[in-house]
C-alpha cells in the first residue's frame, strides 16, 4: 500500500512512523508513506497556502492551487487515482465518522491520499472536486489534520497482511465482530487481592471460549450499547443479553459498575 500526506508540517510524523508497528510495516514494505510538503507547489516567493475568504469572516482558508498542484504530481508518479481501489481522503470534522468498518475498508485501498488542513479549513473546491470522500476522527475540532491522519494510517496499516505476524491478534479485538473485545488477565493469579476469575485458570477451553464472549457482550452492553445489533447475534447472546437486561448477571465476574 502507497499511503501519501500533503501537509504543511511533515515533521510531525516522524516520532509515529519510527516506532512500533507502523515502522515494522514501514520497515518491511508492507507500507510505504510518503510526507508531502504541499507548501513546495506554491508559485510565489512568500509561498504562501493561505488566503483571507471571500465574504469576509475570521480566519484563513488554504488555497486550492497547492493542493491540486501535489495531487497532480503523485498522479504523473503513479498513475491516475481511480476509487474504490484509490481514494483521496479530506481530513475534516465535517466528514463521516471514522470506524473500524472504514479501517478495514481502507486496508483494500492500492493508494491513500490525505489532505490535512490547518487555519479555518480549505477552499470547497478541495472537497468538491480533489478529495473522494471526507473523514472526521470524531465530534470535536482539531488545530489540524495531522494527528487525525495518523491514527487512520496507524488504524488502517495494522490490518494489512504481515504486519501483525499473528492474525489471530486482528480476530479477537474490539469491534472486529460489532463487539467490543473481552477483558484480559496475565500473571501474577493474585495482585494486591484482586484475583485472576477462577475460568481462565481451569485450562478449559470450551468454558474460557464461552467466558469471553459473554463477557465481550456484557462489556459492550455496559459500556457501548448503541454498537448492538440484534441481527448479528447468536442465539445464545441473545439470551445472555435478555437476561442482563432482566438484571441477571450470572457467570460475570468483571463489572463495570452498576447497570
Amino acid at each position: 500500500m502507497s499511503i501519501h500526506v500533503l501537509t504543511l508540517f511533515p515533521n510531525m510524523f516522524s516520532g509515529v512512523l519510527q516506532e512500533s508497528i507502523l515502522k515494522r510495516a514501514l520497515d518491511s514494505g508492507a507500507a510505504q508513506i510518503h510526507l508531502i510538503d504541499f507548501r513546495n507547489y506554491t508559485k510565489d516567493r512568500h509561498r504562501t497556502v493561505d488566503d483571507t475568504p471571500y465574504g469576509g469572516g475570521a480566519g484563513m482558508l488554504l488555497k486550492p492551487e497547492p493542493l491540486f498542484e501535489a495531487v497532480d504530481d503523485i498522479v504523473r508518479q503513479g498513475g491516475p487515482l481511480l476509487p474504490p481501489s484509490d481514494r483521496v481522503v479530506l481530513l475534516s470534522p465535517t466528514g463521516r465518522p471514522f470506524n473500524q468498518e472504514r479501517a478495514r475498508e481502507y486496508s483494500n485501498c492500492e493508494r491513500l491520499v490525505f489532505l490535512c488542513g490547518h487555519y479555518e479549513g480549505f477552499d470547497d473546491r478541495v472537497r468538491q472536486h480533489l478529495a473522494t470522500e471526507e473523514l472526521s476522527l470524531g465530534d470535536f475540532v482539531m488545530t489540524g489534520g495531522e494527528i487525525a491522519a495518523m491514527a487512520v494510517i496507524d488504524a488502517v496499516v495494522r490490518l494489512l497482511p504481515g504486519v501483525l505476524g499473528n492474525a489471530d491478534s486482528l480476530s479477537a479485538e474490539s469491534h472486529t465482530d460489532g463487539l467490543l473485545e473481552y477483558p484480559q488477565f496475565t500473571r501474577p493469579p493474585v495482585y494486591r487481592g484482586a484475583a485472576v476469575p477462577d475460568t481462565l485458570l481451569s485450562g478449559n477451553h470450551q468454558r474460557i471460549a464461552e467466558w469471553r464472549d459473554k463477557h465481550a457482550l456484557y462489556r459492550t452492553w455496559r459500556l457501548r450499547p448503541e454498537m448492538l445489533k440484534l441481527d448479528n447475534l447468536t442465539p445464545q447472546q441473545r439470551t445472555w443479553l435478555s437476561a442482563f437486561e432482566r438484571g441477571d448477571f450470572t457467570g460475570i465476574d468483571v463489572q463495570y459498575g452498576e447497570p
